[in-house]
């Protein structure tokens, strides 16, 4: 029989459904609200009570050190529970069989998920940063009876998909709360000097960093104020494809990084992004799989001017030719910008006058949002774009905005395929 150990364990009125039967139990919000000190504590308390098998997940876990493991133990000693667990290098074990593991999400794959279908409860930690693709494979693999995942977060953008999963999008049987620093009555003064501080030198961080409210872009993005003006002067909504014009392509080009593929229409003076694909190691004969598969009339098929090299795509023949014999018409080139800036700046011109397809561009936008400088450390200088997955869909949207204009519009012809769609009228913004 396991010996009973009396813990004073105080918790805030806001931790409450911690312990009560929920399949989700979802806490956001900003700095010093106490989460994962909560999760923590209601974890091992939980774990003491029944013998539960507890997986403390993360995005990115390289190493324990990258963990909650030394959260756990931190609080075990506070407690004064150290006589009920024992703390092993990679895993924490209760007297009565409870056990705590630790693994990263991105390791994941459907082969090496099974070792974890026997879990009662999962807490992701740090939980903004985790994939769709992570969740995919996670959530299915939680389902022993009555089993629960806890997702503890600081919302970075307001489209990252756990912020639309859980706060947007709450599914059935979940407990979501909103906590920040007011929640929690053990606040630090330190803490206090640094939230003062902040609010009185830079309020939207503030908004940010203590009241938990998610970007619409990150630190230093590109094109961070045409972001939030899109999402704010609501042209990221629904904008479906118009039969009566044609479909234009834009394409950044890539094999192990992504090729990204825009498909744009254009009323007037009124750029609508109506699709985008991004996808890697796919040859020339699977995109046009793709691109016939939609049910657009294509116009134009533009290709950055690389596009046209001999050595690209393989045995010598560029990717423009390999597109003409897969598409049945001839990609046009986008003339090599005179600088890396010049793209971006015909991107920002554009950028009042684009709609976006928030259901298919999603990933686009994402791109948008976190297309970024380098800042190198000597200089503390913004620099040259990054390099980073996000920066094909940001380069396919600068290409764009070096052809918009070129872009056939209402009365120039008639739609090559007949679709049956419904017809807008002009005019998105009306």
């Amino acid at each position: 029989m396991t010996k009973q150990i009396a813990v004073d364990a105080k918790f805030p009125r806001v931790w409450k459904p911690l312990f009560e039967p929920h399949r989700y139990k979802v806490s956001h919000g900003g700095r010093g609200g106490g989460k994962s000190w909560a999760f923590a504590r209601a974890l091992l308390l939980k774990a003491m009570q029944d013998p539960l098998r507890i997986l403390c997940a993360r995005e990115v876990m390289k190493t324990i050190a990258e963990s909650v493991h030394q959260l756990l133990k931190d609080q075990i000693i506070e407690m004064g529970i150290v006589d009920f667990f024992v703390v092993q290098e990679h895993s924490i074990k209760g007297v009565n069989g409870s056990e705590f593991t630790f693994v990263g999400l991105r390791t994941l794959s459907i082969q090496n998920v099974k070792s974890y279908e026997g879990i009662n409860i999962c807490w992701v930690e740090e939980a903004h940063t985790v994939s769709k693709r992570s969740w995919g494979i996670l959530i299915p693999t939680i389902r022993t009876p009555d089993s629960e995942i806890w997702v503890s977060f600081n919302p970075e953008l307001d489209t990252d998909d756990t912020y639309t999963r859980f706060v947007l999008r709450s599914p059935p049987d979940a407990w979501v709360q909103r906590v920040t620093w007011k929640d929690n009555p053990y606040f630090p003064g330190v803490l206090e000097k640094e939230r003062l501080h902040l609010k009185a030198t830079d309020e939207e961080e503030y908004d940010h960093v203590w009241e938990g409210n998610p970007r619409s872009s990150v630190p230093g993005a590109i094109y961070s104020k045409e972001v939030r003006a899109m999402i704010q002067q609501g042209r990221f909504k629904d904008v479906p494809y118009d039969p009566r014009l044609p479909v234009d392509t834009i394409w950044d080009l890539g094999w192990n990084d992504q090729t990204a593929v825009i498909f744009a229409q254009r009323i007037s003076s009124e750029v609508r992004i109506i699709d985008y694909e991004e996808e890697s190691f796919l040859r020339y004969d699977e995109w046009a799989k793709i691109l016939k598969e939609k049910p657009y009339s294509y116009g134009q098929h533009w290709l950055p001017h690389d596009g046209g090299h001999k050595t690209q795509g393989g045995q010598g023949i560029s990717a423009r030719d390999q597109l003409k014999v897969f598409l049945k018409i001839r990609p046009k080139l986008i003339k090599q910008p005179p600088s890396i800036e010049y793209p971006i700046t015909q991107a920002r011109a554009m950028f009042p006058r684009v709609y976006m397809n928030s259901e298919t561009c999603h990933v686009l936008m994402e791109c948008l949002k976190r297309f970024q400088r380098a800042v190198p450390v000597t200089t503390q200088e913004p620099g040259r774009p990054m390099k980073t997955p996000y920066r094909h869909g940001a380069d396919a949207f600068g290409g764009l905005a070096m052809i918009v204009d070129k872009i056939e519009t209402v009365g120039s012809r008639a739609p090559t395929r007949a679709v049956e769609h419904q017809v807008l009228d002009a005019g998105m913004g009306m």
